[in-house]
């Protein structure tokens, strides 16, 4: 089947620079001109200055593509001055700009690194923020995945993740760390050619990982039935602080640490992802409460927490 093609002058600004190499997050923000197709014809509606491309749709720019069964392209003279209603100012002229891309049905935005999907998506180029709506909403890169079940943005200038509804963040080494809204941090890439050395993680010395930044997080803040699993142990609390740097979380109000049938609550926990070292601080004039279960399996039940204060 042929596919309709389109190549709109898609330039933000003159000399808009591109991404640099290395691990690319989703970014149509900058770069060159945006190429559509289309295996159902694409259409430009003068008057609304809109082209819709339908059927198997796709826009590329710069190593960011947007694949989806319906792709909107909302264009504006250069510098965002209004023009007459009716006008025939072309999307292939040099005088226009994409300020918006939305795509419809199966959306599937990538780069030759991160991954993003839902069943519909919002691209502002002048805010420089993708919203991803619909079922199966996720944002993954090589060492994360995020997901959501009311909504997804992802911040590119910001290097920020924000993700509504039963939010989780699943980490290539099977951490899991869930609320009800979650915002992680990404750290920045090196520069090019630059594999600047960096200390290891507390409990993974020795270990190879990736240079700094490379879509890595940098911390993770969470909102409203906070659950972080490990290995050997579920920590529930009403928010918590994440550093994916360091593997040390900070949860805060009503915190449950469960290891097996034993449970430990406090109003406030420490806990290193790492090493598998929770700790429950007791407040002033309050006792930790715990709950020990003396035998499990004919072996004696290890505490859920170590270094708890006396």
């Amino acid at each position: 089947m042929r596919r309709a093609a389109l190549l709109l002058a898609g330039w933000l600004a003159a000399g808009a620079a591109t991404a640099p190499l290395g691990a690319q997050g989703i970014d149509m923000s900058q770069g060159g001109p945006v190429d559509i197709t289309a295996t159902n014809g694409i259409e430009w509606r003068q008057a609304e200055q809109v082209v819709v491309a339908r059927g198997d749709a796709r826009a590329v720019r710069d190593g960011t593509t947007i694949e989806a069964a319906r792709l909107l392209a909302r264009y504006r003279p250069q510098g965002g001055v209004a023009r007459p209603a009716g006008g025939n100012e072309s999307p292939l002229s040099g005088g226009s700009e994409i300020w918006r891309m939305e795509a419809e049905g199966d959306v599937r935005i990538f780069t030759p690194t991160d991954t993003a999907r839902g069943d519909r998506a919002v691209y502002d180029m002048d805010q420089a923020v993708l919203v991803l709506t619909g079922r199966a909403i996720s944002y993954a890169t090589p060492q994360h995945n995020i997901s959501a079940r009311d909504s997804l943005e992802y911040w590119t200038q910001r290097r920020m993740a924000v993700a509504r509804g039963s939010a989780l963040v699943v980490t290539d080494d099977g951490r899991r760390i869930a609320a009800d809204t979650l915002v992680a941090y990404m750290l920045e890439d090196p520069p090019a050619g630059a594999r600047p050395a960096s200390a290891p993680r507390p409990g993974t010395e020795g270990a190879a990982g990736p240079p700094p930044g490379q879509g890595r997080m940098d911390r993770v803040e969470l909102f409203g039935n906070v659950e972080l699993r490990t290995e050997t142990e579920v920590i529930r609390g009403d928010r918590a602080v994440y550093s994916a740097v360091t593997g040390m979380a900070r949860v805060l109000g009503n915190v449950r640490i469960t290891r097996g049938e034993n449970l430990v609550a406090g109003r406030e926990a420490l806990v290193n992802l790492n090493t598998g070292v929770s700790r429950i601080l007791s407040q002033p004039g309050e006792r930790v409460q715990g709950i020990i279960t003396p035998q499990q399996g004919g072996e004696a039940a290890r505490p859920p927490t170590q270094g708890l204060p006396r």
